[in-house]
């Protein structure tokens, strides 16, 4: 019997966790977790970001972009790897709305695993996806 917990229990556990750990503004968590797309993934925080999670075991994944505050009270929207940037946000929705533009296609609900297990499991839905019909509809 798998006693793992579903991925919205995990997940949301993780909304609870970065509230708490007041690392993040509040209004920047509100307006994410407000955010269905983004509700459904893992967050985590580091240096003040707000992070986001395809999977809910660390590493965590990084191809989704994160929030940073910025001095003057707005936001900087950057990654998903540390040496991109997407730009500058004046309110947290706007910065929410910056993210959630740059989802990976097909990013839905956190995986319950790690990186690389999530790797295996994409790949293995992957090979297992029916080929598009043929739509070549040319006469010979």
């Amino acid at each position: 019997m798998d006693t793992t917990p579903p991925s919205h229990t995990l997940v949301e556990a993780g909304w609870q966790k970065v509230r708490a750990d007041g690392r993040v503004r509040p209004e920047l968590l509100e307006a994410a977790y407000a955010e269905p797309r983004l509700r459904q993934l893992f967050p985590w925080t580091g240096m003040g970001e707000l992070h986001f999670s395809r999977c809910t075991e660390q590493r965590w994944t990084w191809d989704i972009p994160y929030i940073q505050p910025a001095a003057e009270g707005g936001y900087w929207v950057s990654g998903p790897l540390r040496t991109e940037s997407v730009g500058p946000a004046a309110t947290s929705a706007q910065a929410v709305t910056m993210v959630v533009e740059r989802l990976p296609p097909g990013c839905g609900p956190a995986f319950v695993g790690t990186p690389e297990e999530l790797a295996i499991h994409d790949a293995a839905a992957l090979s297992t996806a029916p080929e598009p019909p043929d739509t070549d509809h040319s006469t010979s």
